[in-house]
């Protein structure tokens, strides 16, 4: 859908499902860390409140709220991350066995949301769709759920690089020493900056962006065929 949404320019039906979608997407993400590391036996998550579904709870105010706003206004792919959830890697029992589970807790999390999406999207299609294949509220549904779908597909493929300080870079520390992981934590708190200049820098000046094609060669097509499928029944 385009045009003009709530009588405001600029603002699209597409734009304001995405940044819904983007909330409990990002805050989900956040509380799937933190409750494998409480599972592991790290309460430091749980201690600071951070296990709570409230999106006030895990609001930072670049990632949350500046960055998606800036990208919106710009008219681009809506992107952002909540407020890391902290946990502390030595309460686990097997250190690198923790920092797996709970790195890839977060993309698992995005996994299951997205299949959600697709489950609904079904349920809508089988259930409205009897004897009329398109009416408008039907085709309003089936837009949400492709976008909460697509939002949480990205999510995943993206954290799922293995590039500190995102969550795929957690397979990194199952392959280091004691030393080399000391060493490794020290590099993940500077690795946010250099991650978002290559995210920004690069597409701006090679005009195409990297991180963007593989985004939609895995959470594109991904989502586009797990659709597809469902209008073939």
């Amino acid at each position: 859908m385009s045009g003009d949404f709530l009588g405001i320019p600029g603002l699209s039906f597409v734009s304001v499902i995405s940044l819904l979608c983007f909330i409990p997407a990002i805050v989900l993400h956040e509380v799937a860390h933190g409750f494998m590391a409480h599972k592991l036996g790290d309460p430091t998550a749980k201690s600071q409140g951070r296990l709570s579904l409230n999106p006030l709870r895990h609001v930072d105010p670049f990632g949350t709220v500046v960055l998606p706003l800036l990208l919106f206004i710009a008219g681009g792919p809506i992107f952002g991350y909540a407020k890391p959830v902290p946990y502390n890697p030595r309460y686990f029992k097997n250190l690198r066995k923790g920092e797996l589970l709970t790195g890839l807790a977060g993309p698992a999390a995005n996994l299951i949301l997205g299949l959600l999406g697709v489950m609904a999207a079904f349920a809508f299609y089988t259930v409205f769709s009897v004897g009329v294949r398109s009416t408008a509220w039907l085709d309003i549904a089936l837009d949400i759920c492709y976008i909460f779908t697509m939002i949480n597909f990205c999510l995943m493929f993206f954290n799922l690089l293995p590039i500190p300080p995102l969550d795929g870079s957690s397979v990194i520390a199952v392959f280091l020493n004691n030393k080399q992981l000391s060493s490794y934590y020290r590099l993940q708190q500077y690795a946010l900056p250099v991650l978002m200049v290559l995210m920004i820098a690069v597409p701006y000046v090679l005009h195409f962006s990297p991180i963007g094609i593989y985004i939609d060669f895995t959470a594109g097509n991904l989502t586009r065929f797990l659709f597809d499928l469902i209008f073939m029944f």
